[in-house]
């Protein structure tokens, strides 16, 4: 089967129905509603990713230049299921919805070693062979991964879970600080909030600019936001049982605007550079270079976040020596500037929402 596009000569052509986008569909003129369906579970649904799905596409939102969407939810056997924090919901549709889907999208499985039923992932294969977009948020994408939908492609996840996502299914590319990936017909999103960006995000590329514009203006959000989860991430240094060496890293972390090297930090250990590399890997886990450059990015991240110094200051006292070195390795490691990281953790404080996360 295959529907008519419009190309960018303004002519038409054939185009499979596994490589339509749903605005293709739209474009039709079918004068149906598109089809979109949330992937439940009993117990498993995350409360939060499936209001988000409901607030984009659960309204009639035509006057903001969106098609008509029947939106329902689906369950492998219909009746009363819980979301994770037990509230009740009346499921109608079982599995074969999907196979009417336009959309279909899964919300967080919250218990990541609750393997999804073969009934469930034969489904979820069956729409994606058939054309559906399939979206899934937070950790939706192990359900996702196991139906082998992200094989050989870029995914996300909630940057807790990543790592688990990638021992589970090595053939995925996990992308732990972003907060969505787009593979065209199959978009992942990050943790809780990410939802919304990668929604709006599709939205975007979808029924353009305007329309996701005038969602996020309905949702109370940005319309998209710069950066990744990097910048929301827990990153602890790797510590030192070693007493030698943890000596010598307590005097390190105290003189990071001076030049550390290897050599000046294995003479302060009285061992030869090899000798002291090798310690050091064993006792942390890591190289000095990076346990350093860690460090020098925690300090930047502290003085950010608690004073007024100018970025160019912060950049001397950790070490980075110039703003144009701390901003290349904050934005590579963390996602965002010096800059714009102290002006979301700053903004953050003074609205209470200092723990809110990706």
């Amino acid at each position: 089967m295959s529907v008519l596009v419009r190309n960018g000569s303004d002519e038409w052509q054939d185009r499979p129905l596994s490589q339509r986008s749903c605005h293709h569909v739209g474009m039709t003129g079918i004068g149906r509603p598109l089809v979109v369906s949330a992937v439940v579970a009993d117990g498993l649904v995350g409360s939060f990713g499936l209001g988000v799905a409901v607030e984009v596409f659960g309204y009639d939102r035509r006057a903001m230049g969106l098609p008509r969407f029947d939106f329902g939810l689906v369950t492998e056997h219909p009746g009363v299921v819980r979301t994770d924090t037990g509230i009740p919901l009346t499921v109608e549709h079982g599995l074969e919805r999907l196979a009417a889907s336009d959309i279909v999208t899964i919300t967080a499985w919250e218990v990541c070693d609750r393997v999804p039923s073969p009934q469930l992932l034969d489904a979820v294969r069956a729409a994606h062979a058939r054309g559906a977009l399939i979206v899934s948020q937070c950790t939706g994408a192990f359900v996702l991964a196991a139906a082998g939908l992200l094989d050989g492609q870029r995914a996300t996840t909630h940057w807790k879970y990543a790592g688990e996502l990638a021992a589970r299914h090595p053939a995925v590319r996990v992308e732990p600080a972003v907060l969505y990936v787009d593979n065209g017909q199959v978009v992942t999103g990050a943790g809780t909030a990410a939802g919304v960006d990668a929604l709006l995000h599709l939205v975007r590329r979808e029924w353009g600019a305007a329309a996701a514009n005038a969602l996020a203006r309905e949702m109370v959000v940005p319309p998209h936001r710069d950066g990744g989860q990097a910048q929301f991430i827990d990153a602890p240094v790797a510590g030192c049982e070693d007493d030698r060496l943890g000596a010598v890293l307590e005097w390190a972390v105290a003189h990071l605007a001076e030049e550390v090297t290897v050599d000046v930090l294995a003479r302060r250990a009285l061992m030869s550079p090899r000798t002291f590399a090798r310690r050091f890997r064993a006792a942390t886990g890591t190289t000095p270079h990076a346990w350093l450059l860690a460090q020098r990015l925690a300090a930047a991240e502290t003085l950010l976040e608690g004073s007024d110094t100018s970025v160019e200051e912060v950049a001397r006292l950790v070490g980075f020596g110039t703003a144009a070195g701390l901003r290349e390795q904050f934005t590579r490691r963390r996602g965002v500037s010096p800059r714009a990281y102290r002006q979301t953790f700053r903004r953050a404080v003074a609205t209470g929402d200092g723990d809110r996360a990706a």
